[in-house]
C-alpha cells in the first residue's frame, strides 16, 4: 500500500522520536518518492488534505486522491477528519469509511486513495486510544515484566543515534536486576508474540525493537523515566 510508513531507518526513527517529544499531534506518511513526512499540526484551525499543490497536506503522486479530498479540523482539544462528499474515492479511518466527520485518536490509520496516513498524538500515547495502525499487538498484549524488558532493549535508541543497537541480554539483566536466563525467557516469548521468531538470530532483536517503537508499545516517554 502506497504511503504506509513501513520499516523506519535509524535517521527516520530519530526524527519521529524528536517529533514525539515536542508533544504536538502530527501526521506520519510517505510521499510519492518514499520519503517519510512528519507533518506537525497547529494548535487550531482547519487544514485541507488533497492532491492539489495548494492543499495544506499535499498527497502528490496518488491519482486516487482527489484534489480536495478531506479536511482536518481542531475542535476543542481534539482533531477530527471530515469528508462530506469532498472526495471521489472516500476517506477511511481504521477500515471504516468516514461519513461527515470523525474524531481522530493516537494511532488511527487514515486511508486517502492508496496513501496511508497515521495520526499521532503524543499526549495520548500509552492510553486507550485507537490502535488500528499498530498491527496485531499493542501495550495490552505484553505483560508488565515483558514491557520492562522491551524498554530496556530499546533504550539505546533513546538518543536517536544512527549507530544504536538494541541492548544485549546482559545489559537488560543488569538494568532490571534479573538473571540472564530470565531475560532470555522473556525474549523468547516476545519473539513469538511479535512474530519474529523465525528471523535469523542477528535480525530478531533489531526487528523486535523496531516493532516495539513503531507500534507505540515503547514510547520516548518510557526513556525519560530513566533506567530501573
Amino acid at each position: 500500500m502506497a504511503g504506509a510508513t513501513g520499516r523506519l531507518t535509524p535517521t527516520e526513527l530519530k526524527r519521529r522520536i524528536e517529533t514525539q517529544r515536542r508533544g504536538r499531534p502530527f501526521l506520519e506518511y510517505r510521499d510519492a518518492d518514499g520519503e517519510l513526512v512528519l507533518f506537525e499540526l497547529p494548535d487550531r484551525g482547519r487544514l485541507s488534505v488533497g492532491r492539489d499543490a495548494e492543499a495544506d497536506v499535499t498527497i502528490a503522486g496518488d491519482e486516487r486522491v482527489s484534489r480536495l479530498h478531506a479536511e482536518l479540523e481542531r475542535i476543542g482539544g481534539a482533531w477530527v477528519i471530515a469528508d462530506d462528499g469532498l472526495s471521489r474515492n472516500g476517506t477511511y479511518v481504521g477500515g471504516e469509511r468516514v461519513v461527515a466527520r470523525r474524531r481522530l485518536r493516537d494511532g488511527d490509520a487514515i486511508l486517502v486513495g492508496e496513501t496511508l496516513i497515521v495520526f499521532r498524538d503524543p499526549r495520548e500515547s500509552g492510553t486507550e486510544g485507537t490502535v488500528a495502525a499498530r498491527g496485531p499487538f499493542d501495550a495490552a498484549d505484553v505483560t508488565p515484566a515483558q514491557r520492562r524488558v522491551l524498554i530496556a532493549l530499546c533504550r539505546p535508541f533513546a538518543t536517536g543515534s544512527e549507530f544504536a543497537t538494541p541492548a544485549t541480554n546482559r545489559e537488560i539483566a543488569a538494568e532490571l536486576h534479573l538473571t540472564v536466563d530470565a531475560v532470555k525467557a522473556h525474549m523468547r516469548n516476545l519473539f513469538e508474540r511479535f512474530g519474529v521468531a523465525e528471523l535469523p538470530q542477528n535480525r530478531k532483536r533489531v526487528r523486535l525493537a523496531e516493532l516495539a517503537l513503531r507500534s507505540g508499545v515503547v514510547t520516548p516517554r518510557d526513556f525519560d523515566q530513566g533506567a530501573g
